[in-house]
């Protein structure tokens, strides 16, 4: 679809639809209003039954697949940092302690993630969690409206914007969770992710705010940049595409149509790209954060400010 859509769209015989697809909304609470203060144990259960107020009030209305997922959320353990139970959610779950961490992870998901498929994306932090050092913390950022794959919203940067800009205010809020000031920050990207990283990406880097000192694209249809420098970041900038990711196969272009870009131009893991490469395996789009896969220690190696493996030649 990638490959055929795309082309056809770049040809001019087809219109982009600006609103892009919408996703039936469920009846939802307002999020908890906790202050910045508050112990986070307090956190967390104020969010825990923030989830629980809003499974109930997706069975009261008939969403039975939202309400399932939603009771997961609220089930003890687990410790959100933020939560807001509207449209497709979004979340931000830590996995680990924020007092005690030395280098903390964020992992930015790619399209169709939500609620209703949060438990694929929870699958990955934790599998990053249990690989790495007991002082790595991995939050699992659902920090934006993520596109559908198959959608024109996918084709564009719209959605990315929005999440950069969320995802950069995010970064700032981490001394207000429990963090310490300074603390090492690695980006962890996935496919339509790595187009927000990219664009979240100018200024950040080792010193002033958020100490961000490592940016990791991976399945990355291409970032809205033809160069690495071009992110304007002083943190390290990695690529990594599995053997057997269909994404290999979207057509590397992009085009300025009346109203919006579609594409997102040079592939990362080229030399002319200018990204640092890692090796991401023989997996697929869905398997960087697989237990015993090389992208999954590798992306941890990164998480921890270690050098990864090369790709095999």
């Amino acid at each position: 679809w990638w490959r055929a859509g795309l082309a056809a769209l770049v040809a001019g015989s087809v219109v982009v639809p600006l609103s892009g697809a919408v996703r039936p909304g469920v009846p939802a609470p307002p999020p908890a209003r906790v202050a910045d203060d508050v112990p986070l144990a307090a956190r967390y259960a104020a969010h825990r039954a923030n989830a629980a107020e809003a499974a109930r009030t997706a069975e009261a209305a008939g969403a039975g697949r939202r309400a399932a997922a939603l009771r997961e959320l609220a089930a003890p353990g687990r410790d959100f940092l933020e939560f807001d139970a509207h449209g497709a959610g979004t979340t931000a779950e830590v996995l680990g302690d924020p007092r005690t961490a030395t280098r903390v992870a964020v992992l930015v998901p790619g399209s169709d993630t939500g609620i209703d498929t949060y438990a694929r994306f929870l699958r990955g932090a934790r599998a990053l969690r249990e690989r790495a050092p007991a002082d790595l913390a991995v939050i699992a950022w659902l920090g934006y409206p993520t596109p559908g794959t198959v959608s024109t919203d996918a084709l564009t940067p719209d959605l990315a914007r929005t999440g950069a800009a969320e995802l950069r205010a995010f970064l700032g809020r981490l001394t207000t969770y429990g963090f310490a000031a300074r603390t090492p920050v690695a980006l962890l990207c996935h496919s339509y992710g790595s187009v927000v990283c990219a664009q979240a990406a100018h200024g950040l880097g080792p010193r002033g705010g958020p100490r961000v000192t490592d940016i990791a694209l991976y399945g990355s249809p291409g970032t809205g940049f033809d160069r690495a420098a071009e992110l304007r970041t002083r943190a390290r900038v990695w690529a990594g595409r599995g053997a057997r990711d269909w994404i290999a196969e979207v057509p590397h272009v992009r085009a300025e149509l009346p109203g919006t870009t579609v594409g997102f131009g040079a592939d990362p893991v080229t030399a002319a790209f200018g990204a640092r490469r890692f090796d991401a395996g023989d997996g697929g789009h869905s398997d960087y954060l697989e237990p015993g896969s090389a992208a999954l220690d590798n992306l941890a190696r990164i998480a921890c400010g270690r050098t990864p493996e090369v790709p095999r030649v």
